[in-house]
């Protein structure tokens, strides 16, 4: 069996650096995003008249593979045709994952792939087991697929009446693929009212409820589509299908009823709006904050209560395994049960009739220091290298580690270096904390010791 995996150089026989599955990760992200900047600088992917710098045009790329949203220059009106189809070229790989390319190379030339290919994706696509890998992702293959077009159909009920058949077949291809992707990505900007997004439409219910719900399986990850299209039942659903639909759900509502609350007498966003346009509208916001980008309301017009709580649903985020960013709903939700267990002094923590491994709370808590401590670094030289308050530096940076794609409007006017620091940001959010670190670090033997240090006194609390 050839371990070698397919498409990449055989330097891992090397020892100083051997292709481990994260670092294969790291690299497949990279080599797509360098090879569409080269697309996206080249003069025609821009309007004519326009161009961008290869800053930009590499930020651009880095935003669609890493499916946030954040731009430097408004979509529609930047980008031509061409450049339009690269960027939903790069945010359908970036979503399914970088391996998508390596299996339906298999796939096409009849290649068998290696071990190490199946354990890449795997870890791409956070699956369980090895079993049965490659027809695992021809399923998501076909729901994305599927999902998408179910998508497209019902947008062009709206979007053909307003923008004729050519230019609404145009825009609801590309919202769907952007919606169910979770990329934050529209073409809904002109030239004298640019950065638009979906407020246009925040009184079209079908338009709404439509992203909204492609959002939202996006969002769920393919492990628990899987889960339910054979279980069925909640009951019978894996723990973290469970915790997954449990979590999410709390956190919409928890999202719908902030946002409607503390937007309610703003009338610079909802404050002017019916209370059924104002709910559809929190919903919305609920449900894009954590994982899309999309905005039905002025993002910059939202109180800076309404900014935080925003912040703390795009740090979560949603499932691993799915089109979404953030630390995702099943880490957060292992360490609210482990705080509320400590609590009533118990030293396991169990959810649904079931004990967490020790291992994978670690593993929750790493991700979460990683995040926080990556956040406090990039906000940080955010603020020593542009003029820009607090709330919008943490704001930018919690939406490119999240790849939400939500700003405050400062991306376009930061420095050349705060770009780049937001592209390392928007990487290691796409990849994950825990996988980046694993990529920058010396691979680790899976064998347990043979010996145990004396265990030593601290305090702490």
């Amino acid at each position: 069996m050839n371990n070698t995996p397919m498409l990449l150089p055989k330097i891992s026989k090397l020892k100083l650096f051997k292709l481990t599955p994260a670092r294969i990760i790291l690299l497949g992200f990279s080599l797509v995003i360098l090879i569409g900047a080269v697309m996206l600088y080249l003069p025609f992917s821009s309007q004519e008249g326009l161009s961008v710098s290869f800053t930009d045009a590499l930020f651009t790329s880095v935003s669609s593979v890493c499916v946030t949203g954040l731009v430097v220059a408004d979509t529609n009106t930047q980008w031509s045709a061409f450049g339009k189809v690269i960027i939903l070229l790069l945010i359908q790989i970036g979503a399914l994952g970088i391996m998508s390319v390596v299996t339906l190379f298999s796939v096409f030339t009849g290649k068998k792939l290696g071990l190490r290919d199946r354990l890449t994706i795997q870890e791409s696509i956070n699956n369980f087991s090895l079993g049965g890998i490659v027809r695992t992702f021809q399923g998501i293959l076909i729901v994305t697929i599927g999902v998408e077009v179910l998508g497209t159909l019902v947008f062009l009920t709206e979007f053909v009446p307003l923008f004729g058949l050519k230019e609404g077949l145009a825009k609801s291809v590309f919202h769907a693929v952007s919606s169910f992707c979770n990329a934050g990505f529209d073409i809904f900007g002109s030239g004298t009212n640019p950065f638009t997004s979906l407020v246009e439409f925040n009184n079209r219910p079908l338009v709404i409820l439509t992203t909204s719900l492609l959002i939202i399986i996006g969002g769920l990850g393919f492990i628990v589509w899987n889960d339910l299209a054979v279980k069925r039942k909640f009951s019978k659903l894996t723990l973290h299908s469970k915790l997954v639909i449990v979590t999410s759900c709390f956190l919409l509502l928890l999202g719908t009823l902030g946002f409607l609350l503390f937007e309610y007498n703003n009338f610079a966003t909802i404050g002017n709006m019916p209370f059924g346009t104002k709910l559809l509208n929190s919903f919305f916001q609920s449900v894009t904050t954590r994982t899309a980008g999309f905005n039905t309301i002025p993002t910059g017009e939202m109180n800076e209560t309404t900014n935080f709580l925003a912040m703390i649903l795009m740090f979560i985020g949603g499932a691993p395994g799915s089109t979404a960013g953030g630390i995702k709903v099943t880490t957060f939700s292992i360490i609210i049960l482990t705080v509320l267990g400590f609590s009533k002094g118990r030293e396991e923590v169990y959810a649904f009739g079931r004990k967490v491994p020790e291992g994978i709370i670690i593993k929750s808590l790493v991700v979460i220091v990683l995040g926080l401590f990556t956040v406090a670094t990039v906000t940080t030289l955010l603020l020593y290298l542009n003029d820009v308050t607090f709330l919008q530096s943490l704001y930018e940076v919690v939406s490119a580690l999240a790849n939400v794609g939500l700003s405050t409007g400062i991306t376009s006017g930061l420095s050349t270096l705060s770009k780049y620091l937001l592209m390392i940001t928007m990487l290691i959010g796409r990849i994950g904390p825990f996988t980046a670190i694993i990529a920058f670090t010396a691979k680790q033997d899976n064998q347990k010791a043979t010996y145990q240090y004396p265990e030593g006194k601290i305090t702490v609390g």
